[in-house]
This record gives C-alpha cells, sequence and structure tokens, in this order.
C-alpha cells in the first residue's frame, strides 16, 4: 500500500460513478428515443400476463364447479340405485289432512288445566 492507492481508489470510484450515471442517463434517453419500451412494451406485457392469469383463475373456478357437479351426479346415481332395490320409496305415508293432525293434537293437550312452572334464572342459584 503506497502513497498512490487513495488516489487509485478515488480514480475507480469516480469513474464507477461515471459509468453509472451514463447508464441511468442512457436508460431515461431509452423513453424518448424508443416511445414503445416506455409505454407499449409494459401495456402490453400487462394485457398478456393479465390474460393468463384470469385464463388460470377461470380453469381453477371450472374444475371446482366440474368437480361439484361430478358429486351430485354420484349422489343422484346411487339414489336411483337405491330406488330400484327399494329402500328410498318404500315410505308412503297415508293422505294426512290438517284438521285431523289439529283434532288429534287437541285431544292430547288440553289447554284448561294447566300448572304454572317457574323458569329458573341464570343468575340463581338452585
Amino acid at each position: 500500500m503506497g502513497p498512490d492507492q487513495p488516489q487509485k481508489i478515488n480514480n475507480f470510484a469516480a469513474t464507477t460513478a461515471a459509468k453509472i450515471q451514463n447508464s441511468t442517463s442512457g436508460f431515461k434517453r431509452w423513453g424518448r428515443k424508443f416511445p414503445f419500451i416506455r409505454y407499449g412494451l409494459p401495456m402490453i406485457s400487462l394485457t398478456v400476463f393479465g390474460a393468463l392469469g384470469l385464463g388460470h383463475l377461470l380453469q381453477g373456478s371450472k374444475d371446482i364447479s366440474k368437480v361439484k357437479d361430478d358429486r351430485e351426479w354420484e349422489i343422484i346415481e346411487t339414489r336411483k340405485a337405491l330406488s330400484r332395490m327399494g329402500p328410498v320409496d318404500a315410505y308412503k305415508p297415508e293422505g294426512i289432512s290438517l284438521d285431523e293432525e289439529l283434532k288429534a293434537l287437541q285431544e292430547k293437550v288440553d289447554i284448561n288445566s294447566y300448572e304454572y312452572k317457574k323458569i329458573p334464572r341464570p343468575n340463581e342459584v338452585k
């Protein structure tokens, strides 16, 4: 390390800074020289990548809906298979009217004789 070493480092730093300055100013000139690179290329790339991304998302939602449809189809098929064997349609209730149900309920419950029962509050101790 001689006395020339700090001067060489300063000279090297100055040339490096000048190169960086020139490259950045050259970068800035690209916008004026080639407007397609500054405006057109980002616009086109945004459009293309956006379309690809949307296509990917839509494909995912189509796959999910297909899986749901397949599950529903399997349920329908198993129900048809069971109905051929009998258990699905085996229960056939009689034709019951609402009037008959009301009369049966009124016979079971007497609304004229009842007791008061106190409902305990949550903060009361039993």
